[in-house]
């Protein structure tokens, strides 16, 4: 009996991110599939205070779920006294308003998903860098921008994802086999608009050169069981009620869905475990170029990279911690134990 680690990349993300841009060529094939609209929840833009205690405040532009990185937040502004304002949108907007209000920006840091967004930011020069021990203490240097503009605060594994009463385990392989001719008409996938698709193909491009990623992709649209969805969420369910037989998903949308329903017709397979490692990618933080009070953001980033803060992480999102001595979940364990065992 051997476990495997799920969660151990074999190149840094800084190796894989100038692929990017490649990537989202490579999978325009996927996109023009279909037009499923992207998640509501980052479409509008909202802005809320905390109360205000010691006048100091912190204005950060997130890309993240609102009311999954509020209550954090507002546990940092609790114990700190720290007026929090978070203004929300998607990152690509965030990224372009910073860029156009330059040096009036209002914003301290910059809070967003998948190390894609965190590398187009500092690359437009819109991240200060940073010397901080303990974000050096709690993070590894290959979840952490090499120049020092960003660092990870979470991790996120986006794995393949199966109805096992369509398909076997022993079928199961990597990304690049679900082109394979035996997943005709088999396969859901959500749609490549999504950066988290346009960085697991950049991953792919590192890993597989372009032209091994391209085949991989065309033949994924090939074997589209259905249009390809806004979101994780929809995909799940899709092969929890049999419309398609697999698919590639984020881990956490699973744990979470898991958890409201433990008899979910879906289970989870750790893909090139024995090639190059399951894509993993990341939520993080920089500290905006332009920012006010870059010495308080630099805290928040901090207390964020804590043990306290990474706990809820696990708990409550259903992300890895990015800190390595912090537990994993139980219901993370759960996937690891159950799922790992070959």
């Amino acid at each position: 009996m051997t476990l495997k680690k799920p969660l151990q990349l074999t190149n840094s993300l800084s190796s894989i991110l100038p692929s990017a841009m490649v990537a989202i060529t490579c999978a325009v094939a996927l996109s023009a599939c279909g037009n499923a609209s992207t998640e509501t929840a980052d479409n509008e833009q909202t802005t809320e205070k905390t109360t205000i205690s010691n006048g100091e405040v912190i204005t950060i532009y997130s890309s993240r779920n609102e009311q999954l990185i509020k209550p954090l937040l507002d546990k940092y502004s609790n114990e700190t006294g720290t007026t929090i304002e978070l203004v929300t949108d998607k990152a690509g907007p965030l990224i372009a308003r910073l860029k156009a209000e330059g040096s009036s920006t209002p914003a301290d840091m910059f809070l967003t998903v998948d190390a894609g967004n965190l590398w187009q930011a500092a690359n437009k020069s819109l991240l200060q860098p940073f010397t901080s021990p303990t974000i050096e203490a709690n993070v590894p240097a290959k979840y952490r921008d090499p120049k020092n503009r960003w660092t990870a605060l979470s991790l996120r594994a986006r794995t393949i994802f199966y109805n096992p009463k369509k398909v076997k385990k022993g079928e199961l392989y990597t990304y690049e086999d679900l082109a394979h001719r035996r997943w005709r008409g088999r396969l859901c996938l959500r749609t490549s608009k999504k950066v988290y698709n346009q960085s697991l193909v950049a991953s792919m491009i590192h890993n597989l050169g372009a032209g091994g990623a391209a085949y991989a992709v065309k033949g994924w649209v090939r074997n589209l069981a259905t249009d390809v969805f806004a979101d994780d969420v929809a995909l799940l369910k899709a092969i929890d009620s049999g419309q398609c037989a697999v698919g590639i998903a984020n881990t956490y949308y699973y744990g979470r869905m898991l958890e409201e329903n433990p008899n979910l017709n879906v289970k989870l397979y750790w893909a090139n475990q024995s090639t190059t490692g399951v894509h993993v990618n990341v939520s993080g933080a920089g500290i905006v170029a332009n920012a006010d009070n870059p010495s308080r953001a630099l805290d928040l980033i901090e207390w964020l990279s804590s043990d306290k803060a990474q706990e809820v992480y696990s708990s409550a999102d259903k992300e890895y911690p990015v800190k390595v001595d912090v537990p994993v979940s139980p219901m993370l364990s759960r996937g690891v134990l159950l799922f790992l065992i070959i």
